[in-house]
């Protein structure tokens, strides 16, 4: 059936209304609401994917630096201003954190370390 091949091909992410727009796109003529139903009969259920959101905790009492930099990313030369960053990567064995510094007028990495 068409509709089960157009709804496994997108790794069973769409939902009727982009089943259904694929079918016309393929040339068949068919509703929305006949999609759903079938769709429901058969038990074809779209998968949501929930976008990840990173959040930050700012009510603490630990001490906050000075933005020296003041938002001007700029450098006369190399190393004069390093920045750093970490970045939280979710794995399958859980969070890795990565930490990066980098020379602000080369624009290179200086130094990376990852861990768990």
């Amino acid at each position: 059936m068409q509709i089960r091949r157009v709804f496994l091909e997108s790794r069973r992410l769409y939902g009727s209304p982009k089943v259904t727009l694929i079918l016309r796109q393929q040339g068949v003529q068919v509703s929305e609401k006949t999609v759903a139903r079938i769709m429901k009969e058969l038990g074809l259920k779209s998968r949501t994917v929930k976008k990840y959101k990173a959040t930050t905790n700012s009510r603490h009492n630990l001490p906050v630096y000075d933005n020296v930099l003041a938002q001007k990313f700029s450098a006369q030369a190399p190393n004069q201003v390093w920045m750093a960053d970490i970045t939280y990567i979710p794995s399958k064995e859980g969070w890795l954190y990565l930490a990066s510094i980098m020379d602000l007028y080369t624009r290179k990495i200086v130094g990376w370390h990852m861990d768990k």
